[in-house]
């Protein structure tokens, strides 16, 4: 019986070292897969704004290549190459994605500008008048304190003033159709103005925000003419 006991004694502790070790497995397994997606979602931050549809399974295999010794041999293409071939992808890409958003643009425009209430300045600005005031209008070197916020044609929004007291804008250093816009209003006045990508950020845009050819529709509210000092 003693010796009945030992052996299941020793069965047990060979089971609970045993399980210990799977446990352990599946403990750093996990956290291999924590840190995983992790870096998946690092990489996809930087990726997601580019214009590319990608083939996860073909991606998967390339960046397993390259993790596994791509020097060897063991990747479809050198690295020259693959340089080669995203660079030439990304231009196809905001080519297409340009004279896409060139035509929108166009549409946009054209019909915003049959619309009742809207009017357009000798530059192409369309502004509408939400809130008329009379009085003081700024100068092309005046500062400006302001709500505001901006939108793309499609209604996302991509920029607003998020300080109760409103933001701080000197004419000079805007776009120009901010400048062209904000000279019109008087203060108190709150206009909706649709700028078209000539007299913003143009056919190039800025990379990550403003997508080229866009038109940028902003409502602003003109608080205060200020001196400058803020």
């Amino acid at each position: 019986m003693k010796k009945n006991f030992i052996c299941i004694c020793l069965l047990l502790a060979v089971t609970a070292l045993y399980a210990k070790g799977i446990q352990d497995e599946y403990n750093a397994a996990e956290e291999r897969a924590r840190i995983s997606y992790a870096f998946g979602m690092i990489m996809g931050t930087n990726l997601e704004s580019m214009p590319i549809e990608f083939d996860y399974n073909a991606f998967t295999e390339g960046l397993k290549a390259m993790l596994e010794g791509g020097g060897s041999g063991k990747t479809l293409f050198s690295e020259q190459e693959a340089y080669e071939i995203v660079e030439t992808a990304l231009q196809e890409a905001m080519e297409k994605l340009t004279d896409t958003n060139r035509q929108l643009e166009a549409e946009f425009l054209n019909n915003n500008s049959l619309r009742s209430g809207v009017m357009i300045t000798a530059s192409g600005l369309q502004f509408e008048i939400i809130k008329d005031a009379q009085g003081e209008k700024p100068a092309i070197d005046s500062v400006v304190r302001v709500h505001y916020n901006g939108t793309f044609i499609d209604g996302s929004l991509f920029d607003a003033s998020y300080e109760e007291e409103g933001s701080y804008i000197p004419l000079e250093m805007v776009i120009q159709g901010w400048t062209e816009g904000l000279m019109l209003m008087s203060v108190g006045s709150k206009y909706r103005l649709y700028i078209p990508s000539n007299l913003a950020y143009g056919s190039e845009g800025i990379q990550g925000v403003i997508p080229p050819y866009s038109t940028l529709i902003f409502d602003v509210e003109l608080l205060e003419i200020t001196d400058g000092d803020f």
